[in-house]
């Protein structure tokens, strides 16, 4: 569902796994807003997925798990996309897009990257938790480089978030999973990112879709993580999990979540 962000007026929807959606402005299909509504619980539902279903793996580990799932997102998206808008139609958007979209599929590379490999690394309690501050370190990117302002209760939040964070997480750092609380905190900050490099090409007068800037993000994912999984170890189960993280768990409800914000 679209609703208003505090920071720059403009439909903003955010959901887990990294996948942080910013409606585009061309987008032909619209629905009625309880279908929309509906919609957006069954995205949730398939976005939930990921902790289970990564702790039914047999072989595969850290990088392998990220580059099976990228892959199957970015195969997922060649074809959803072209029967979508039409054969053709994505490959025009990509030669002709700004750079701002190269840069937040760069974000996205960075975030199911992240995010998987801190699934494997600690809880998946403890991944959700630390994703969810991408709200919050995404109000404080936006006060420091675009001076947009933050309101009062704003700051409360950050503050207490901040302190829950280092009450409940602190004294894991230096034990067994600290690692991964450090790269579970790259997903919020690399979201964060990516919605000021939108913003920022929203002020000079460019459309950012982004769609096509997930579909660059896993490949990228799955570019940059192929030579660290090597050799491959996953099973035929495995990689029918990580397809169905790549295809259900991600490629689907990021590109129903932008339907949803029509």
């Amino acid at each position: 569902m679209a609703r208003r962000s505090r920071l720059h007026g403009v439909p903003r929807l955010s959901g887990l796994a990294g996948c942080r959606v910013f409606a585009p402005a061309t987008l032909p299909m619209k629905l009625t807003h309880r279908r929309a509504v509906w919609l957006m619980v069954a995205v949730t539902l398939m976005w939930s997925i990921a902790g289970v279903v990564t702790r039914q793996l047999e072989a595969a580990r850290s990088f392998e798990v990220t580059f099976w799932r990228s892959f199957f997102t970015a195969l997922a998206l060649l074809v959803i996309l072209p029967l979508w808008r039409g054969p053709g139609q994505v490959w025009r958007q990509l030669r002709k897009a700004p750079a701002a979209l190269w840069w937040s599929g760069l974000c996205w590379s960075f975030m199911f990257t992240s995010f998987m490999l801190a699934l494997t690394m600690t809880s998946v309690a403890a991944v959700l938790v630390i994703s969810s501050l991408n709200p919050l370190f995404t109000a404080l990117l936006a006060w420091f480089f675009l001076r947009q302002r933050i309101a009062a209760h704003t700051w409360v939040a950050i503050v207490l978030a901040g302190l829950g964070m280092a009450w409940m997480f602190g004294g894991q750092l230096g034990g067994e999973g600290g690692a991964g609380l450090l790269v579970a905190l790259c997903v919020p900050l690399s979201a964060a990112v990516n919605w000021i490099v939108v913003q920022h090409a929203h002020a000079q007068g460019e459309d950012v879709d982004l769609i096509p800037s997930v579909l660059v993000g896993g490949a990228l994912s799955a570019l940059l993580t192929l030579p660290l999984a090597l050799p491959l170890q996953a099973t035929a189960h495995d990689v029918g999990l990580l397809a169905l993280l790549g295809v259900v768990q991600l490629a689907i409800p990021c590109t129903l979540l932008v339907v949803c914000a029509r």
